[in-house]
């Protein structure tokens, strides 16, 4: 019964975006889209689909994850509009890519795990791809700590790495008074960049998702923000005041 509904439930969804695109009956904003003017409201979704995740909401994480997979509907239309393929061919490539990568699954390896998954993606990169590097690939739009973190890895494989973490961490310091240096806006833009991706490097050798550790530090702020700005006397107080006011939100005694 749940595959049925399942199945009603996504074609429905997909017959409300063709009427929607429709150029003559469909909506004036909706119709006249593209995979351009789509692509940021994807990347926005699904940060909301993260963000109720990290909020343990599951009723707001069934809304945003259907808001994700409008997403998808809206794209696969509009590639079916211009005939380059349609929403089945998403399922079957990645139902496809899933058991290709899960060979010890649906086929004949002995043994599977991240080490398998990651020579497989490599080897079908080197196949698709007239880019032959092994930094091809990690995509352009991805958040750049993120990015980052990809390069970084690509990069490691190929030897390319400092032995442990100490190099890492000398490397921040090297960034730091390159910074310190700079003589104009352009170059501290640049020395801030060269200290991030330092930063995110160490992050690495220390096991540390840099994007994750951001956002709980995002996360941190606000509510520790939130809590003194709540405080009856946050406006009158100066800076000195203000920092006591941090000091008691971070120990827990304001």
């Amino acid at each position: 019964m749940s595959e049925q509904k399942n199945a009603e439930g996504l074609a429905r969804l997909v017959s409300i975006m063709r009427r929607l695109r429709d150029p003559e009956t469909g909506c004036e904003w909706d119709s006249v889209q593209d995979f351009g003017t789509i692509a940021p409201y994807t990347i926005e979704e699904a940060y909301e689909v993260a963000d109720a995740i990290a909020r343990g909401d599951m009723a707001d994480l069934a809304e945003e994850l259907g808001d994700l997979q409008l997403q998808v509907i809206f794209h696969s239309v509009m590639a079916e509009e211009d005939g380059a393929f349609t929403l089945a061919d998403v399922f079957a490539t990645i139902s496809d890519k899933m058991e290709r990568r899960h060979p010890h699954i649906f086929g004949d390896a002995d043994n599977g795990g991240h080490h398998l998954w990651e020579e497989i993606k490599a080897a079908e990169r080197k196949d698709k791809a007239a880019d032959e590097s092994a930094l091809a690939g990690v995509a352009l739009a991805l958040p750049a700590l993120e990015r980052a973190q990809k390069l970084q890895k690509r990069a490691a494989r190929t030897g390319f790495d400092w032995p442990d973490a100490s190099g890492a961490r000398a490397k921040i310091h090297e960034e730091l008074a390159e910074l310190d240096e700079a003589e104009d806006a352009a170059h501290r833009e640049e020395e801030m960049g060269d200290l991030l991706f330092a930063v995110v490097n160490l992050a690495r050798f220390l096991k540390i998702d840099a994007e994750e550790a951001l956002r709980k530090a995002n996360r941190k702020f606000e509510q520790r923000f939130r809590a003194i700005e709540a405080h009856p006397e946050f406006e009158d107080r100066d800076l000195d005041g203000k920092e006591a006011l941090w000091r008691a939100a971070k120990d827990g005694s304001l």
